[in-house]
Order: structure tokens, then sequence, then C-alpha cells
């Protein structure tokens, strides 16, 4: 299945890892860009940018394919280093960066000169056409349903995609929702090129959870997420637990006074590793995606990503041309 994503990344399937805080090291990276589709190892979930040179390195060791790196600009006063995290990213000859959160804008030619293909996240169409102002090869576009941080528009992909197919000129590829065949075909029947998965490569083999975290996953329903943060104009879809329990009670009883700060202690990245790697299920918020509910099993990365290519090309040329 060609499309101009896998041209663009010269991946032979048009299947995107998203980049996962705590989760995108080398082992899913590798894993899935082995499959045929595009791995992601991130950036900041790396303390310094000599870590992240040594984990691109040790991802280098385990596959020949292409892979990406994800770099989140946050809104903080104290920013990592970005600089010279994208210094390691060029010097480590990584020729694919997805981009997240605030505007890449003021590194963009840095990345551009170096050869950089670049994919921006965007949960709207204007800050999509943004993202293709600023010379962006490429966006995911996030529908209301993806895990993490679906912005404050609340629009599905069921509309999000078209419209922006009817805007961009730029590819761009669905997140959100997406799971298997049926969801990559609909996805390019919307007009995108291709998919990301996030929460469906959390419940692999390979992905670096505590297995606790992927049988939660399987074990879930499309009923079992929660927006938080709405307050602080900062929504994320996350899982169920005690601890979110906890988070909506105080922001029920704080309400616009809420501050991060009054939750601080239950959505950490420190607190989300017991979670991710420990497996104490409701020590923290963690994000998850309400595809949950089409998530039945633990498949190793390859076997899932053929299975949705087979599951595609079997409703394209089966279900869909018994139509016609």
């Amino acid at each position: 299945m060609k499309t101009r994503i896998t041209e663009l990344f010269g991946i032979e399937h048009p299947i995107v890892q998203g980049g996962m805080h705590n989760v995108g090291f080398a082992e899913l990276a590798s894993a899935v860009s082995n499959a045929g589709g595009l791995g992601m190892i991130t950036a900041l979930t790396q303390p310094t940018p000599e870590h992240l040179a040594s984990e691109i390195a040790r991802c280098q060791q385990m596959t020949d394919k292409p892979f990406g790196v994800n770099l989140t600009f946050l809104p903080s006063f104290n920013a990592p280093p970005y600089p010279e995290y994208i210094d390691v990213i060029i010097r480590s000859g990584v020729k694919a960066v997805e981009t997240a959160g605030r505007s890449p804008e003021q590194y963009m030619g840095q990345l551009k000169a170096a050869g950089i293909k670049v994919i921006h996240k965007c949960t709207s169409v204007r800050h999509a056409l943004k993202a293709e102002r600023i010379g962006c090869d490429a966006v995911s576009v996030d529908g209301f349903e993806c895990g993490g941080h679906p912005g404050e528009d609340d629009v599905p992909n069921f509309i999000l995609l078209p419209r922006a197919a009817e805007e961009l000129t730029i590819p761009f590829i669905a997140s959100g929702g997406m799971a298997d065949g049926r969801s990559l075909v609909a996805a390019m029947a919307l007009g995108a090129e291709g998919m990301n998965m996030g929460t469906r490569f959390l419940a692999t083999k390979e992905a670096p959870v505590h297995e606790n975290v992927k049988q939660a996953i399987v074990d879930a329903n499309e009923l079992q997420t929660r927006l938080i943060m709405r307050n602080l104009k900062n929504t994320e879809r996350v899982m169920d637990n005690a601890a979110v329990r906890e988070i909506i009670r105080i922001e029920s009883e704080k309400g616009d006074q809420e501050t991060i700060d009054d939750i601080r202690h239950l959505v950490t990245g420190a607190k989300g590793k017991l979670v991710l790697q420990e497996g104490k299920m409701d020590e923290a918020a963690w994000s998850c995606g309400m595809v949950v509910g089409l998530i039945n099993d633990i498949p190793s990365c390859d076997e899932l990503v053929s299975r949705i290519m087979a599951e595609a090309e079997g409703i394209v040329r089966q279900r869909l041309a018994g139509f016609l």
C-alpha cells in the first residue's frame, strides 16, 4: 500500500507509532519499524540529550529500517534543552521527527537543513494549516477519541479528518481510535494517507510496559476512559482508576480556581512510571484512548501490523468491492 506517507518516510506500510512518554524506547520503536511501519523514540523520556543519543544508537542496532524521534515542545518556564536534543537527532542521522505540543517553528530551519522530515501532531484544522505554513512535511490529525491530549475543540475524527482533507495540501495521518484494518481503510476513505497508533501499540509484546498495563487495556471497553485537566485548558484522556477519580473529585471541588499544583501529585511523570513500569495501576493518571474498546489481545508488533494490512486489503478487495 503506497501513499505519500510511505514515500515520505521510506516505510512499507502507512502505520506510525505514536511517541508516548515513558513508553517510546528502542524496543518498541525498532519492533514497529521492523514490521514495516515507522517507530518513534520519545526524546523527553530520556533525561538528557546524551541519554537520547544512546537510545538512538541502541535502536539503530536493533533495526536497519527508518524510525523517528518524537519531540514535544512543552509550555514550561524551565524548558528542556531543545537545541541540544535536536543536535543529537541530527548528528545521529535520524531523518524523521514527530513534533507535538507548541509550534516547532523556531526549530524548523535547523531540522529542514539537516534533511529531516517533520510531522506535527495537531488537534484542529487551524493548527494543521499553521504546521503546513511553517514547512512541516506532514501532520498527524488527532481526533477527540485519542489518548493523551485531544485539544479543546472536542471534534471527533469522523468530522476532523475530512475537514483536514478539504484544507491541507500536505499529507496527513489519522490518530485517535486507530486499531485495525477497519481503522486504516476508514481513515483513508476520509482523506488520511495512513494512521498513527499509540494505545494499540501499548498492548503488544514488545511494548516496554508492565503486563498489568497491557492486560488492563485488553480488559477495558470504550467507556472506561476519562477526561481530566479540562479546567486547566490542558485536557487529557486517561484510563479510569483511583487516581483519576481523585483528580476528578478535586477538579469538581476547585472549579475555575484549580491550578496544576492541586493535582500534580497524581499526574507527574515519576508517578506515571509506577503505573507503566511497575504495574501499580492506581498510583497515577495514564494516557489511554477510547480505542481500548477495540483491543482484545497482545500480539507482537509484526503480527499486529501484518494483520492490519491483511484486513485492510480484504476490506477493500472483498467487502467494498461487493458494493460496486
